[in-house]
């Protein structure tokens, strides 16, 4: 299978910045997507920003102009770069991968989460 390992997050005051990692792991053939999500106490988990391997962008309204993904294909990983930080961007924060493993002598699909990693913006 494949592992997702997030790092980054912490306590920020508003206006400040924050970046994250995600480092994908295990017996990998290719990555295809790869994502931010986050999810606030009491709020359903949402779309932050994603990459496709190409480099294609998508961001979610909230966060346009204020956060930048980008990705590094030889290390498998991916960043989110959090700039201009808002108390509403207080949340736990998830990467998510989906692509193509090695599975015994064949190539199985994944799709992984990482574990979360909590960011706070707060003075």
């Amino acid at each position: 299978q494949v592992q997702l390992v997030e790092s980054g997050g912490g306590l920020v005051q508003p206006g400040g910045s924050l970046r994250l990692s995600c480092t994908a792991s295990g017996s990998i053939f290719s990555i295809n997507g790869m994502g931010w999500y986050r999810q606030a106490p009491g709020k359903q988990r949402e779309l932050v920003a994603s990459i496709t391997s190409g480099g294609s962008t998508n961001y979610a309204d909230s966060v346009k102009g204020r956060f930048t993904i980008s990705r590094d294909n030889a290390k498998n990983t991916v960043y989110l770069q959090m700039n201009s930080l808002e108390p509403e961007d207080t949340a736990v924060y998830y990467c998510n991968a989906d692509g193509s493993y090695y599975y015994s002598r064949y190539v199985a699909e994944f799709a992984s989460w990482g574990q979360g990693t909590q960011v706070t913006v707060s003075s």
